[in-house]
């Protein structure tokens, strides 16, 4: 009788086991391809990032998102990175960016000296990238970044890796270092030379809507992925890893290359 009701008790551990098992499969936020999941699939994350000690009103404001459709059209039509190099500057008016480097490496001496001093990073790479990401300020996107955000972690094609950037964000929320509010582009890029959440967390140095800050931010990352004071940064060279960190598409890394070189003084 004992055996029994050891093997009796035995069974049920192991039920009471796989129904906890099967009800935590069902609370697991599964990504969507449209609209119609994405509330349903909020509760269930709300729920995951609860667990993981994100705050009542950082949760509030999640599930107070809303589907961006607009960021969903943007991430499925990124024709420009399958351009030429050439077809590339052009679009992305590189002559333009050059000019105004040039200029603002003028203007803003002392900002770029002490910069490459303490990164070693040197201006012709980092105007480069502020200029093709924002147009050096002027256009740093007016989509809510948390939407956006939630929205990309939700979509099927890339949830894990946007997923890892919604946490990153509702940590900067629960910190007080992004606004629920926060505009950006698309992707959930915000600031001036667009930093997308999980690198706000590990290489950000201030506001990132300050151009010092961003720049500083930007340079932080550069040298975190391996930037070598006084290395070359073209193609071949050590430091153009660094950029290939910075973006994944190769004409754009290309394009920050032959940019920044031109706006260091470099050959055309």
């Amino acid at each position: 009788m004992q055996l029994f009701r050891h093997a009796l008790a035995a069974v049920f551990s192991v039920l009471a086991l796989l129904l906890i098992s099967l009800n935590s499969q069902a609370n697991v936020a599964t990504c969507g391809s449209s609209a119609a999941g994405f509330e349903a699939w909020k509760q269930a994350f709300a729920g995951e990032a609860r667990a993981k000690g994100i705050g009542a009103s950082t949760i509030q404001a999640l599930m107070a998102t809303t589907y961006a459709q607009a960021t969903i059209n943007a991430d499925r039509g990124q024709r420009s990175f399958q351009l030429s190099l050439d077809q590339f500057l052009a679009k992305r008016g590189a002559t333009t960016i050059v000019a105004k480097g040039r200029q603002l490496k003028n203007s803003q001496a002392a900002l770029f000296a002490s910069i490459q001093q303490r990164y070693g990073v040197p201006p012709g790479p980092l105007l480069a990238i502020w200029g093709m990401e924002t147009g050096f300020g002027s256009q740093r996107g007016n989509q809510n970044m948390l939407s956006s955000i939630t929205t990309l972690a939700y979509d099927c094609r890339r949830s894990a890796y946007f997923t890892e950037h919604l946490y990153a964000a509702l940590q900067l929320i629960d910190r007080g270092a992004l606004s629920p509010s926060q505009r950006g582009s698309m992707h959930g890029e915000v600031g001036q030379t667009q930093f997308m959440p999980k690198a706000i967390l590990a290489y950000g140095t201030g506001n990132l809507e300050n151009a010092a800050a961003a720049l500083n931010s930007t340079a932080n990352f550069l040298k975190a992925h391996g930037w070598q004071a006084g290395a070359g940064y073209q193609p071949g060279q050590p430091n153009f890893a660094a950029i290939q960190a910075w973006n994944a598409a190769g004409v754009y890394q290309k394009a920050i290359a032959l940019m920044g070189r031109q706006i260091d003084g470099g050959s055309e």
